[in-house]
């Protein structure tokens, strides 16, 4: 039986974990798809104005999103792992691309009941909720992401439409 308090718990939700989790994935599915559009060669060397190659651009999120979300099931935050080896080619890539995708299933599995709600420092630099942190992973994605269609659009290669995330 519905409580008055549980009315109103529910009536705050805009998203569950699980349908927040879902659309994570549906932009990593789309940034999945953007990186394999890419030739080999400008996948790593492609540049615009200064800005990295899309390769380094993944390999960011990639560094943010696992441990990320390891930070927020565990309240342990390991630094950023600038010293990793770098991919060096497109498979390379894409593998780690789709082992960050299974650590992230699986971390968030045991994300505690009410932790998007708290205070935490990510990564000990950056203070926030943890649903703002999370966001802060999904909406970096999608700005890197841009980048990465204007690197296609310039090497005359048409990009996944932004709305097929699956």
């Amino acid at each position: 039986m519905e409580t008055t308090a549980t009315k109103q718990k529910l009536s705050e939700i805009v998203l569950t974990p699980a349908q927040l989790l879902e659309h994570w994935q549906e932009h990593r599915c789309l940034t999945r798809k953007i990186i394999e559009q890419f030739p080999e060669k400008e996948l790593f060397e492609f540049s615009i104005g200064g800005m990295r190659p899309f390769a380094d651009l993944a390999l960011e999120m990639i560094q943010m999103a696992g441990p990320g979300v390891k930070g927020v099931a565990s309240r342990k935050w390991d630094g950023f792992d600038y010293n990793s080896p770098k991919p060096k080619t497109k498979e390379e890539l894409l593998n780690m691309w789709d082992e960050t995708t299974e650590t992230i299933n699986n971390y968030w599995a045991h994300i505690p009941e009410g932790r998007f709600q708290e205070r935490d420092i990510f990564f000990g630099q950056y203070e926030g909720t943890v649903y703002w942190g999370i966001f802060y992973f999904i909406d970096n994605e999608i700005h890197h992401r841009g980048q990465g269609y204007v690197y296609l659009r310039a090497l005359n290669i048409a990009p996944t439409p932004f709305w097929e995330r699956r």
